[in-house]
């Protein structure tokens, strides 16, 4: 394989690296956004709903965690470390959203409710892997701390 080739692949790589962090960076900051903004039927409304305990409290505690590790991921700041609160927070939505849904709706009905989550449950899975890739700001943290001085 030629050079080129493998820098070719490589850049195609980055760049899909991006996408990724920045569709699920995207959806997790403007969905943290939206529980303080349409709190009724977002925020503290859903999670009294659903029967979160303590919805004054989780509903902005959620919607914080969404944002701050949202805009990480979005950016490539801990990549890796930023997949961690929101692993925990995509799986406590599909337990206390989803699985009721199933029992009500049957598989179709759930597997359609789920697409979201479970796009987003794939692609922090894949970034908790894979990092940030070289077009974020870890890439340039980690390049300076490794960068030998002359």
């Amino acid at each position: 394989m030629r050079v080129e080739d493998m820098k070719g692949r490589t850049d195609r790589y980055e760049k899909s690296i991006l996408l990724i962090r920045i569709l699920v960076g995207w959806v997790f900051l403007s969905e943290g956004i939206q529980k303080f903004l349409f709190p009724a039927s977002l925020g503290v409304g859903r999670f009294a709903k659903i029967g979160i305990p303590a919805p004054q409290v989780m509903a902005p505690f959620v919607g914080a965690v969404e944002i701050v590790f949202g805009t990480l991921i979005l950016i490539g700041l801990f990549t890796r470390l930023a997949t961690l609160p929101l692993l925990i927070n995509i799986a406590v939505a599909l337990f206390t959203t989803k699985l009721p849904f199933l029992a009500k709706h049957g598989i179709w009905g759930a597997l359609h409710e789920t697409r979201t989550d479970l796009s987003m449950l794939l692609g922090l899975i894949f970034l908790l892997i894979v990092g940030g890739g070289s077009l974020a700001f870890d890439a340039t943290y980690h390049s300076r701390r490794t960068a030998k001085p002359i």
